[in-house]
């Protein structure tokens, strides 16, 4: 078990002990055991499609931690998919997927809040873009948790799931263990409704607005070496982060206020392009991109001075997101003397999560 250390400031520094435990060990219910609910199974398979996301940058990494979801931020969900296949057992829990232990940790979690006491067939199938800034792990758990609600009568609501996930989520460890990881909520959120989400702490989910209905998204992945997952991650979220985000969080809380809500509201795609190339300099997102050297800040200059509309680098990276009416082929034009390629071309899903069932 790693031991991580936390520095905020001169006086501020503390030993976190990174825990990792066997899933079904450590289950946060948030008291939903304690109410009764009425399940009713459905008979079938159960396919749910959720939408991966780009998370934009955390609002305040003061506010979380691996044990502590929150942190407010902002992101938008891209048609970009995960899908989760599940039916009713009497018994036994089978999971079809590669990354067997989140899951089953999660359907310990999900049995216990809604009392359930059958079993899952469970078959998974993600986007395959890993530790990359797309969101696997939160847009599979979304998912997979919609279609569990689902197959049982829908105890649950949508913000009760997104609870769930958040004060559960996790990530395994190589030698098959789980421990938990960092969530702001933002990814199960725009999975759940489309389009860009803010959210607050405490995985509250603040405003919500469909998103460049219409345009391109094209997602560069610019070649690095350095890691972003694990402790490496933690050493970045959980010390230059969180010192640069003592500086910079209640600017970013205005800018989202007072500059970014408005631009959606009005479509103007431009304008959000540019609060979220300041904030790419502000704050938590300055140490996330600065984690891959300045290269990435050259890389995505060089797209904003090619008139590109919008451009941001999702989460820990290195994943560039870039929103523009350009087609396919301009934006390959663009790339090419950069020596980049686009690795997946889509556009922002505005719908969200979708439910099929079939007998």
């Amino acid at each position: 078990m790693a031991i991580m250390k936390i520095r905020g400031g001169d006086l501020d520094l503390v030993e976190y002990e990174f825990l990792t435990f066997p899933p079904g060990k450590n289950l946060k219910t948030l008291g939903l055991e304690k109410k009764k609910f009425v399940l009713k199974q459905k008979k079938g398979k159960i396919s749910v499609r959720a939408p991966a996301r780009i998370h934009l940058t955390v609002l305040d990494m003061n506010r979380f931690a691996p044990d502590h979801p929150g942190g407010g931020g902002i992101g938008f969900a891209i048609q970009c998919y995960c899908s989760a296949e599940v039916s009713c057992t009497k018994k036994e829990i089978s999971i079809d997927y590669d990354r067997a232990a989140i899951i089953e940790n999660f359907v310990a979690v999900f049995k216990k809040a809604v009392g359930y006491s059958g079993g899952f067939a469970i078959r998974v199938t993600d986007h395959e873009y890993k530790h990359v800034g797309l969101g696997s792990t939160s847009t599979v758990m979304i998912a997979v948790a919609t279609a569990m609600n689902e197959a049982v009568g829908s105890p649950l609501s949508n913000t009760q799931l997104r609870h769930l996930i958040g004060h559960n989520y996790c990530e395994e460890t190589a030698e098959g263990d789980i421990a938990f990881g960092f969530e702001t909520g933002v990814g199960p959120a725009v999975s759940t409704f489309g389009g860009m989400a803010i959210m607050g702490d405490e995985l509250a989910l603040a405003y919500h607005h469909p998103f460049a209905e219409g345009r391109n998204v094209y997602i560069v992945i610019p070649p690095t070496d350095i890691s972003s997952a694990g402790t490496q991650e933690f050493d970045l979220l959980m010390n230059k982060a969180r010192t640069l985000d003592y500086r910079d969080r209640e600017l970013k809380a205005y800018l989202f206020l007072m500059d970014l809500i408005p631009a959606l509201e009005r479509d103007d795609v431009k304008k959000a392009g540019e609060i979220v190339w300041e904030i790419e300099f502000r704050g938590s997102k300055r140490a996330e991109v600065e984690h891959h050297s300045y290269g990435i800040y050259h890389y995505m200059n060089l797209l904003r001075e090619a008139k590109l509309e919008f451009v941001g680098m999702s989460s820990v990276g290195p994943s560039i997101a870039v929103v523009t009416e350009k087609d396919k082929k301009s934006i390959e034009n663009i790339l090419k003397p950069l020596g980049l390629k686009i690795a997946i071309a889509t556009k922002v899903d505005n719908q969200g999560i979708q439910i099929v069932h079939s007998r």
